[in-house]
This record gives C-alpha cells, sequence and structure tokens, in this order.
C-alpha cells in the first residue's frame, strides 16, 4: 500500500519551490545559462573572487560537479581560474569583462522577475513567511 504525505505545509512549500525554480530555470534560460551556471556567475559577481570551494558551498554543490560547470563557463569566456599567489594548492575564480557584462545585463531583470514573484504579499505578509521559513529551517 503507498502512503501519502498528509503534511500540507510541506507538500504546498515543495510544490512552491518547484514551481519558483521552474520559472527562474525558464528566464535564465534566456541567457544560454543553466541554473547552476547561473549561480555561479551570481556568488562571483556578488562576492568577487572565490575559490572553486567556496562557490560550491555558496550554492550547495560538490567540488566534481563545480569544475564542469566552471569548465564550461570558462569555455564561452565568461569566468577564468587563477591560481592563489600564496599557495599553489588554491585556484581563484572571477568573472571576466564578458561575464561582468552578462551579469550586469542579466542581473536587474532576474531581481525584477523575482520580485515579481512575490508581488502578492504585503510587507507584513512576506515577513510573516521569512519568520515562519526561518523558524522550520532552524528545526532542519
Amino acid at each position: 500500500m503507498e502512503s501519502k504525505c498528509n503534511n500540507l505545509p510541506f507538500l504546498i512549500l515543495m510544490q512552491t519551490s518547484k514551481a519558483i525554480h521552474e520559472q527562474i530555470k525558464e528566464e535564465i534560460a534566456k541567457n544560454k545559462l543553466g541554473i547552476t551556471e547561473f549561480s555561479v556567475l551570481e556568488v562571483l559577481y556578488q562576492k568577487g573572487k572565490q575559490t572553486i570551494q567556496q562557490i560550491g558551498n555558496s550554492i550547495l554543490i560538490s567540488s566534481g560537479s563545480m569544475t564542469y560547470v566552471i569548465d564550461k563557463l570558462e569555455q564561452r569566456g565568461l569566468l577564468s581560474r587563477n591560481a592563489c599567489l600564496n599557495d599553489r594548492r588554491v585556484i581563484h575564480v572571477i568573472l571576466t569583462d564578458d561575464g561582468n557584462e552578462l551579469m550586469k545585463k542579466v542581473m536587474p531583470i532576474y531581481h525584477e522577475f523575482v520580485n515579481h514573484m512575490f508581488d502578492s504579499l504585503d510587507s507584513d505578509e512576506a515577513e510573516t513567511l521569512v519568520q515562519l521559513l526561518r523558524k522550520v529551517r532552524n528545526e532542519v
């Protein structure tokens, strides 16, 4: 017999998360980027020079997957790798001029898109949602 999840908050959260993810994926694809590629570029755009490990920790993917994504973005000329002068084992990743130009174009559209998804919430509802999600996250 198949059991069914009866936790409605969980189900709605997962369905909403999936719907948001799909919409963002579709929007990002307009710039010939996947979600993970965009996430790597976003970290570098927001934080500047990072190690592969720092990027992976920020977007929660494995270092093996990170190497593949960074290889693809480097081949497209959107980022570059540079050896750390103080520690040859460390490789820093930075956006190239082309990567910066792409992100300058994409980020305002992305922020507007994300903001639009939450326009139906007033400020009190948004704050309540944040508090509730943090409460659940803190239990994990």
